[in-house]
């Protein structure tokens, strides 16, 4: 017969077995959540470099005035569920292009506008009333810019007005009626608004190469003006591809970092029945 000693243990022995089983589910579920939210800020950390570059804007950024150039709008397709079906350039009213032209793209019809200027415009002598005022893009039926896509569309403008630069407004409109407006100018700080408008540069250096000049002048550079706007160029390039590269790695890290979380979260909850056997071998131990 068992003794009085092991009747009084049984229940004791037991009821520390039956409590191990909530510390490890309590483990179990705080590395579960662990994993979850280190899987989400990763996915987060990925998207927002990726977003972040996700912008309308006009190829090349600068132009010399009296020139014709040829001017390329990339425009990226920012929504999950809808395609983008219109797109609409405002030129300058104040400083008009008095001749634009543009490249056909297939499935797309291309309209441009001209229309009355606010105040007559004096150009080489001559007074323009009337100039180019809009772009605009139409999708066929059936065609878009669909998720995860980009298209270009480009023109060619002229003779580019003697200014400081010119703001280009866009309208991106999408298949779910939506309308996205590109023309927030850029403070005079650089900092880039949230929906910047396209800009072409003609007499004022842009935001990032005024910068680089800066930052050259201060190491003592000599090299003529040319040499240094071409400099800043290259170097505002490099930066900006570099910030976008370390951007992304950043963001695969984060993706693997959470990989592994999720890994450790599986293999505490897999080993949940391995330590609920232990205590029942050690209860058993006890009561014989």
């Amino acid at each position: 017969m068992p003794s009085a000693d092991a009747d009084h243990q049984t229940p004791a022995v037991l009821r520390a077995a039956e409590n191990k089983g909530p510390p490890l589910v309590k483990k179990t579920t705080l590395a579960l959540r662990a994993g979850g939210v280190l899987g989400a800020a990763a996915l987060l950390s990925l998207a927002a470099p990726l977003a972040a570059s996700a912008h309308v804007h006009v190829e090349p950024g600068q132009a010399e005035a009296g020139s014709y150039s040829t001017l390329t709008f990339k425009v990226p397709n920012e929504s999950a569920d809808a395609g983008t079906v219109r797109f609409v350039v405002d030129l300058p009213t104040d400083t008009p292009f008095t001749s634009v032209s543009y490249e056909p793209v297939p499935g797309w019809s291309t309209e441009v506008a001209t229309g009355a200027l606010p105040e007559p415009v004096d150009i080489d002598g001559a007074t323009v009333t009337t100039a180019p005022v809009t772009v605009t893009w139409t999708a066929d039926e059936g065609a878009q810019i669909a998720p995860g896509q980009f298209q270009q569309f480009v023109i060619s403008a002229g003779a580019v007005p003697d200014t400081g630069s010119i703001l280009l407004p866009s309208h991106q409109e999408y298949s779910d009626g939506s309308v996205v407006d590109w023309d927030e100018p850029a403070p005079a700080s650089g900092e880039e608004p949230e929906h910047p408008a396209p800009t072409l540069y003609v007499n004022d250096t842009p935001p990032d190469e005024g910068h680089s000049d800066s930052h050259a002048v201060g190491e003592g550079a000599d090299a003529s003006s040319d040499a240094s706007s071409d400099d800043a160029a290259v170097s505002a390039s490099g930066d900006s591809d570099a910030s976008s590269t370390a951007g992304v790695a950043f963001g695969i890290g984060g993706l693997a970092f959470g990989a592994v979380a999720l890994v450790v979260s599986v293999v505490a909850l897999t080993r949940r029945p391995a330590a609920g056997g232990r205590g029942g071998r050690s209860s058993g131990g006890s009561t014989s």
